[in-house]
């Protein structure tokens, strides 16, 4: 995997920050408990409190390191010439976008985000610019602020739709439908679509079935995209639009 010049932040940056005052707090009653009572009352805070701050830093391996490796997976899995067009679906910071960039020489990456700071620390397209000058690809890449559910592109516009942790910021069920059928919609007949998300993997399938896509496939994303632990995985689905 190539080295990262650019920062890309946090997901969900409340959800570690929750763990770790949680954490603290049941380590911190552990320990009165062990002063005044001894570690039998002491031992059930303790280890809580141990357990808590464990998944606090699963949480940040992840989206420190983890989700990086899995996408760079995924990606080649799609086997790119390096001239295509692709469209990535709540790109953020531009973790996925920017190492889509990277493989596409002669090609080109359009990132779609609302840029809202709850789903990602520091999230800002001038953020993400300036990770593409960074990592060199800042010539590969055009952002956009838009609605995945009304995607501004036009009919078969791109080889390839990729999405990290995105969709499921919809939160009703007709609202990721409708993003699921903008993907395919702006999607090239032949092109792939790939989700990793940590919710609705039965849903995304579910609407590319009735879609008419081919070549689905649902899978774990495995301990790398571990939220906290095997309690919060990611799910990868993928398809592919009839030629």
């Amino acid at each position: 995997m190539a080295r990262r010049q650019g920062t890309y932040g946090v997901d969900a940056p409340y959800i570690p920050a929750v763990y770790g005052a949680v954490g603290i707090g049941l380590l911190a009653c552990g320990i009165v408990l062990l002063t005044a009572y001894g570690l039998a009352s002491a031992l059930g805070a303790l280890l809580s409190g141990i357990l808590v701050l464990v998944s606090a830093g699963l949480y940040l391996y992840v989206t420190r390191r983890g989700k990086f490796v899995v996408w760079e997976n995924l990606l080649d899995g799609l086997a790119l010439r390096g001239d295509e067009h692709v469209l990535d679906l709540g790109c953020g910071r531009g973790a996925v976008l920017l190492a889509a960039a990277r493989r596409l020489p002669e090609g080109r990456v359009h990132g779609v985000d609302l840029w809202r700071s709850q789903d990602q620390s520091g999230n800002d397209p001038a953020v993400t610019r300036r990770n593409a000058q960074a990592e060199g690809v800042a010539d590969r890449i055009e952002l956009h602020t838009a609605d995945m559910t009304r995607l501004p592109f036009e009919d078969g516009q791109f080889e390839a739709v990729i999405s990290s942790l995105a969709i499921h910021n919809i939160s009703d069920a007709a609202g990721r439908t409708a993003a699921i059928e903008e993907a395919v919609r702006v999607l090239r007949p032949g092109g792939r679509l790939v989700v990793a998300d940590i919710r609705n993997a039965r849903q995304y399938g579910a609407d590319l079935q009735r879609l008419g896509m081919r070549d689905i496939t649902r899978r774990g994303a495995g301990a790398r995209m571990w939220w906290s632990g095997p309690w919060m995985p990611t799910t990868v689905v993928s398809a592919t639009k009839p030629s």
